[in-house]
């Protein structure tokens, strides 16, 4: 404390004028008054010495809690719940704690989401990558039937077509995450962008022989973006044509209300099991009845997609009954 130079020239400034009152005492009264003066000087200055002392050590307190806090021990509770500059010093320093809790909970939780999707990114890479260098092995033997040949050849184009489209929606997906894409407020005539939805998926329902079926008002709108909800749409069009068997029906519904625009996207195939419900719009989840080429990235961007709009998706499903997903557009 006596090393602070503020408190040396704080006592120092004290005993000064302490002993200029008490010459001037002695001088104008009496040895008596003087005296008085002098006894009542050491006492104040014994008062401000004991008052000093003890902020230094309260300060002293909050340094050892700061030094803590840095290295990590943000449990420590500091408040005191008093009156004063202390007091209301040591409640801004525990918010503050509080906030650097958080986001230091958010940042290690952003950190293991970022380990947990490379893994998965690499996990999903490196099976068609196994299997082109295999095929790229064959085709370099020079005795390979042409037939041959054509069949690995081919077989490398689709594993590439696979790579090229999750590379492509693992972009999507982080450019969505980061925040960083400006999706349009138009107004989108829903027969329209089912329009758009459904012509990616009318070849895999024909090799299936499975039926389409579309209904609801011309007239119906909604606000957003029309390009990135037919992406939504495709990606919960090509889950159910997946997870629908041959000569199924797939059904599309559209409706409006003073509340919301609501589409609805239904199908008879074997459902999702109710274990699975709470996970399918996760990326790179996959539940029991999904296929071996199956991803689990589609539904997780739909999602992305939907929510990023102010809109929601809701999916109810019955194992053996068929699956219902819900959109939803809120005026």
């Amino acid at each position: 404390m006596w090393r602070n130079w503020e408190v040396q020239w704080f006592f120092i400034s004290l005993l000064s004028i302490s002993l200029a009152a008490f010459i001037l005492a002695g001088f104008l009264f009496s040895i008596r008054v003087a005296l008085f003066v002098l006894v009542t000087s050491g006492l104040l200055a014994g008062c401000s010495l004991i008052f000093t002392r003890w902020r230094y050590r309260e300060i002293e307190k909050l340094s050892g809690y700061l030094r803590k806090i840095s290295s990590g021990d943000d449990s420590l509770d500091v408040r005191d719940n008093q009156e004063g500059e202390l007091s209301i010093l040591k409640n801004d320093i525990y918010k503050v704690t509080l906030m650097l809790s958080e986001h230091r909970s958010f940042l290690e939780k952003d950190k293991l989401t970022l380990t947990t999707a490379l893994s998965d990114i690499s996990h999903q890479l490196k099976t068609p990558l196994t299997s082109m260098m295999v095929m790229a092995d064959l085709l370099s033997d020079s005795t390979l039937e042409e037939s041959k040949r054509a069949e690995f050849t081919q077989h490398i184009r689709v594993q590439l077509e696979r790579i090229e489209w999750l590379v492509s929606s693992l972009l999507k997906l982080s450019k969505i995450d980061a925040g960083t894409i400006s999706f349009k407020k138009d107004k989108v005539v829903v027969r329209d962008l089912i329009q758009s939805a459904v012509q990616p998926v009318l070849i895999p329902m024909d090799i299936k022989e499975q039926t389409l079926s579309v209904s609801g008002d011309e007239t119906v709108t909604f606000t957003g973006d029309l390009r990135w909800t037919a992406e939504a749409l495709i990606n919960i069009l090509k889950n159910a044509v997946e997870h629908t068997g041959e000569g199924g029906v797939i059904s599309i519904s559209f409706s409006e209300n003073p509340l919301y625009t609501e589409i609805t996207i239904a199908d008879n195939g074997h459902g999702i099991p109710k274990e699975d419900l709470p996970y399918i719009f996760r990326r790179f989840y996959k539940g029991k009845n999904a296929s071996d080429d199956s991803v689990g990235i589609g539904l997780a961007m739909a999602y992305s997609i939907i929510t990023s709009q102010q809109g929601d998706l809701e999916v109810r499903s019955e194992k053996g009954n068929g699956t219902v997903f819900s959109i939803k557009f809120y005026k």
